[in-house]
Order: structure tokens, then sequence, then C-alpha cells
């Protein structure tokens, strides 16, 4: 499958996605995380691409969409992309959220159940026993030390794109947001996803957040906290299984 560029105006912004859109069935809309963007989510939408319409946004001030002056919230961001996907005509989706992300997906489907069909959490933020600055830098430099190596250079250039502050100002908004809150609310029962050797959101908490949404709780043997950019063609496969049961 071929994916291709396109910017959107949504919310006075322009939000960078890449898509193949040519598969039939429930579209699927990766949400990256805090520190990154579309270009570590490309292994899994690759995998997916064959089955599942896939759109891969970068959120307002990450990767290539526009950068506002000031670093949003998670309900700015849901708010976002829910205009990005009023204004790419696209619903209902499935969304999958990677970390920060799995806390802007919750979000948007509590307050537009509308254009969510399914939800997927993959490795999802923010643990209660990690939820302050130091506690959730710490468990990701532990996860570093099991992470595979080739993925420096892409964090990198997305830490570059998004700037340092912005970064950091997005760890504050992450560990502000008490997501029990929105998980409580989901419409749609979720696939609960992440790996054996997260330290970030561990199994502990995975279980925790499937057990209160009434979800479906998937550990990938040997992956880490980013298991969509480690282990594709298992995460495209329990992503797959969950929405065949949509």
């Amino acid at each position: 499958m071929i994916f291709h560029r396109r910017w959107t105006l949504a919310r006075g912004l322009r939000i960078h996605d890449v898509a193949a859109e040519e598969a039939s069935g429930v579209p699927v809309v990766l949400v990256h995380g805090l520190a990154v963007s579309h270009r570590y989510l490309m292994p899994t939408a690759r995998a997916l691409a064959a089955r599942h319409p896939v759109v891969v946004p970068d959120l307002p001030g990450f990767g290539l969409s526009d950068k506002p002056s000031g670093a949003y919230d998670v309900g700015e961001h849901a708010d976002h992309l829910a205009a990005w996907l009023d204004a790419r005509t696209m619903g209902p989706v499935c969304l999958v959220g990677h970390s920060f992300g799995a806390e802007v997906a919750a979000r948007l489907a509590v307050h537009r159940p509308d254009v969510v069909a399914g939800v997927v959490l993959a490795s999802p933020t923010t643990d209660p026993r990690a939820r302050t600055r130091r506690g959730l830098i710490g468990r990701w430099l532990l996860d570093t030390l099991v992470e595979a190596p080739w993925q420096a250079p892409i964090l990198a250039r997305d830490v570059a794109d998004a700037k340092p502050w912005r970064v950091l100002a997005t760890v504050g908004h992450s560990v502000r947001n008490e997501v029990e809150k929105d998980l409580l609310r989901l419409p749609v029962p979720p696939l609960v996803l992440g790996g054996s050797l997260d330290s970030v959101a561990p199994l502990t908490w995975r279980t925790a957040v499937a057990e209160m949404t009434a979800g479906t709780s998937v550990t990938i043997p040997g992956a880490a906290h980013n298991a969509l950019t480690t282990s594709p063609h298992r995460a495209a496969t329990a992503i797959t299984t969950y929405l065949s049961h949509l």
C-alpha cells in the first residue's frame, strides 16, 4: 500500500497526516504519544493497511503539523483531533491511541462517540502509581534499557520537531490528567494492548484498565512500551481481531 501525505485545516491549524485508504473496512486512526509523531507508528500502519484504511495524523505541535505557541493538554488535543476527523469527513473510526495518545483517544471517544467505532488503548498512560513527572520520566528511562536501539534516530527527529519544552510541558499535562474519568465513560469496550516488557504502562495497570472498561487485554511477548514500532505484525493482528468483533 502507498501512503500519501495530506494537510487539513482544523481549528485554524494545518494538521498533517499520512494515509493509505484503498482497503475496505473500518478506518483506523493511529494517534501518537507525547514526544513523537506519525513516524514511529508507520510499521503498524503498514501492517494494517492491507486490511483497513489507515490514517496517521500528527497532533498539533508535533511532526509536520502546525506548531501552536503553547503545549496543548489532553482536552485540547482531543478537540483538534475531532475537528480534523470532521474536516477529513471520517467516521466512525477505530482510534488506536498509543501512550499519551491513548489519553487523547479516550477523551475524544467520550466527547464524540458519534465518530468512534472502536478504541484501542496501546500502552496507555498514566498509571496512578507513577502519576508525577519524576515517576513517568523514570519509567521511560527504564524502558529505554529494553527498547530496540534502532528507534533512537526516529525519536531524536521527533523531539527536534516538537522542541524539548513542548515535550516536557506535555508530560505535565499527561500526569495531571485523571484518565480514569474518561475510561469509565468509554462508549465501547476497548482493546488494551501492550508489551510484556513495558515499564511505562505495565501489565498490572493495563489489566486494571481492561477491568474498569470491560475491555480485552492483549500482551505482546518480548515487546516494550513501543510495541507498535517494534512488533507491528503482532500488534496489527490484535487490532484486526478486535475490529472483527465490533
